[in-house]
């Protein structure tokens, strides 16, 4: 069961305005689940009652669940592997260029470690096809290769590789029950009133290059019901996410806090810091997150509509999935 003060926790943070709405599942290695919802999908313009079905924007929950999962299942059937360059399956890269970026590998993309910038306004751009070309030339400064520096820009790329390979668009790859690219508004939970857009958004990509890009990207775009991200946690903690050899890897330490595919149990992670070592987990601006400890033998999904109706509202979202991972630990 979901513990008492866990429970508390979100009621307070609902009650107090800090989020509009929180769901949050948890599921232990014997197969027990248990979850809860709370609060609202909307406030503005009208109040809309959280439904437990209700679609979330997982925003870069997406890197994890759909591409890096992608790429590695590209691996297990030999399309690709890892340390393959970004050039041999984007030859048109940096065309007519000189650029180390041409060497960096799938790897070090997946890893956030081929020295691509974090960020770039890539929605100010122009036009869909205008941003796809011009990220693929744009002459981008890239730091030395082996740090971590988390970069939507590397699983954009990693996105454009995976169209490549398949030869069909992001949006129309399958998807697991639970998961979409084209929710329902109608029980969609809505994010921010969008200041470029000049709209609320409901079953519309919060981000911004995602949204410019069609609302489908490598780093972004993908929404799920709190049952289907749980169940992904749960195929990660007592196995069938990969094959076993490619989910160990997923999960085995490949750089500085980082696993292949998510971010690995350090201090001050938002996981809490009563996790094993051997934890990771991601999370996503909106507000979505999910934790999985295998050691604990239990993992969990907290989702929140934290940018409703906008992002600059200064509620600690952080330290709200610490105090969570915490209480569901500690009542093990």
């Amino acid at each position: 069961m979901i513990p008492d003060t866990t429970r508390a926790l979100l009621q307070r943070a609902v009650s107090s305005g800090g989020v509009p709405g929180a769901a949050l599942g948890v599921v232990w290695a014997t197969g027990k689940r248990d979850t809860l919802t709370l609060g609202h999908a909307q406030l503005q313009p009208e109040a809309v009652p959280l439904e437990p079905g209700f679609w979330w924007d997982l925003a870069s929950l997406t890197k994890p669940l759909f591409t890096a999962r992608a790429v590695l299942r590209a691996v297990e059937t030999g399309r690709l592997d890892l340390d393959d360059p970004l050039s041999a399956h984007l030859p048109d890269l940096a065309w007519m260029q000189t650029t180390p970026l041409k060497e960096r590998t799938l790897r070090q993309l997946l890893t956030h470690t081929a020295g691509l910038p974090a960020w770039s306004p890539l929605y100010t751009w122009g036009s869909a096809a205008t941003i796809r070309a011009r990220v693929l030339q744009e002459p981008w400064v890239l730091a030395e290769a082996g740090p971590v520096v988390y970069s939507d820009l590397g699983y954009i790329l990693l996105g454009r590789v995976l169209e490549r390979v398949y030869g069909h668009p992001l949006s129309e790859f399958a998807l697991d029950e639970g998961l979409t690219f084209a929710p329902d508004p109608v029980h969609t939970v809505a994010t921010e009133h969008c200041l470029w857009r000049e709209r609320l958004l409901r079953g519309e990509t919060h981000d911004e290059n995602a949204g410019a890009l069609g609302g489908v990207s490598g780093h972004a775009g993908l929404f799920g019901t709190l049952d289907g991200v749980l169940a992904q946690a749960e195929a990660l903690l007592r196995g069938g996410w990969l094959s076993p050899t490619a989910q160990a890897l997923a999960a085995h330490p490949h750089a500085e806090g980082r696993t292949l595919a998510f971010v690995q149990a350090q201090p001050g992670w938002s996981g809490g810091s009563l996790c094993s070592p051997q934890a990771f987990g991601h999370t996503g601006f909106t507000g979505t997150g999910f934790w999985v400890d295998p050691l604990r033998g239990a993992a969990w999904v907290l989702l929140t509509n934290r940018v409703h109706p906008t992002r600059h509202s200064g509620f600690d979202i952080q330290g709200l999935r610490r105090a969570v991972g915490n209480t569901v630990l500690a009542a093990l």
